[in-house]
């Protein structure tokens, strides 16, 4: 036999990593393009370039990082819009504000809900659903924690009286603006609540069945959101908004724009920090001034101010509203540092 002869085929060359060696140098992109995010669907991004609706995904050097409505971001590729198209999101810009939820007190992750708002808007109806302050609370502390003001916007007002949350959230600086249904169907009170959002953004939260949806639709007539009934069993209403989705109001100032979130259910704030939960409570916050030095302002804490400030109330009413607002305050301390049940439902 034989022996057998070799060539070429026989040997097995595994492929080099090449010579080219690796930076972390990443491209300029200085012919990208600005554009404000309006919309996020399953991983592709609606961007507005100036007046014209791109198509954009995001860049693989951004990562983790989240685009949400509101963003300010650079993009690059085909910027025209035309059915078809798709640019890439490189560079997200500095936000000036953001707000952000944990899915309860203790949940490390946060998650981003908007950028660059102006201003939360907390819609409250005052019947069907009953009006739930400590979720209107929540919402507050979350709000200046991330630089926004707050607006109170409660609607059914031909339902129920709105003199108590008025006189609950006025005091500690919070805006309110009250909308009721006319015998036509129309929602008076628009006017209030257009001078109150004129040129700004602003983001639309609150229950489902609170009316939110309505409100946006008749402040941006095509935008067409869909709207739904509150359960008769259980009080509450169905999610009709799916997605968040930035709209510009027609008819106002440049700038004013309105960002209708889906409805809520829980609002986690592991994320803020106690001394800010405080501050959100302004009323709370002036009147802790005078509790000694270390006070937790919780229930147990010795001679806290807080409870001698309920205590002092000129009459039963205001007593009953004091204590109210305290008792929120306290639960909500207790709930972020995982004391209490962590949950961020009313």
């Amino acid at each position: 036999m034989s022996p057998r002869s070799y060539d070429e085929r026989d040997v097995r060359v595994r492929p080099g990593r090449g010579t080219r060696p690796r930076t972390k140098q990443r491209p300029a992109h200085t012919d990208a393009v600005r554009g404000f995010v309006v919309a996020v669907d399953r991983g592709r991004y609606h961007v507005l370039v100036e007046d014209t609706p791109v198509l954009a995904m995001k860049a693989r050097e951004l990562g983790r990082q989240a685009v949400v409505p509101g963003d300010l971001v650079d993009l690059v590729g085909d910027t025209s819009g035309v059915d078809g198209s798709l640019a890439r999101i490189v560079r997200i810009a500095p936000r000036r504000t953001v707000l952000r939820r944990t899915a309860d007190d203790v949940d490390p992750v946060e998650r981003v809900v908007v950028a660059n708002a102006d201003r939360l808007v907390v819609v409250t109806a005052l019947a069907e659903p009953e009006p739930r302050t400590r979720m209107i609370d929540r919402a507050v502390v979350a709000a200046y924690d991330a630089g926004m003001s707050v607006l109170l916007a409660l609607t059914k007002a031909d339902l129920a009286d709105d003199g108590p949350l008025r006189r609950l959230y006025e005091p500690t600086g919070v805006d309110v603006v009250v909308t009721r249904r006319g015998p036509d169907r129309q929602i008076l009170g628009l006017d209030e609540v257009r001078a109150a959002l004129d040129g700004q953004v602003s983001v639309l939260m609150g229950h489902s069945g609170v009316g939110k949806s309505t409100l946006v639709n008749a402040l941006v007539p095509a935008a067409d959101r869909a709207t739904g009934r509150v359960n008769d069993v259980t009080g509450r209403g169905r999610h009709t908004s799916s997605s968040a989705i930035a709209l510009r109001v027609p008819g106002m100032s440049a700038g004013t724009w309105v960002i209708d979130t889906p409805g809520v259910r829980s609002f986690g704030l592991a994320h803020v920090e106690p001394d800010h939960v405080l501050a959100a409570f302004s009323d709370l916050a002036a009147q802790a001034e005078a509790c000694p030095r270390g006070c937790t302002h919780t229930a147990d804490a010795p001679d806290c101010a807080l409870d001698e400030w309920v205590a002092q109330a000129p009459d039963e009413t205001v007593a009953a509203a004091r204590a109210a607002r305290l008792a929120s305050f306290r639960r909500l301390l207790a709930s972020r540092a995982g004391t209490l049940d962590a949950d961020p439902r009313p």
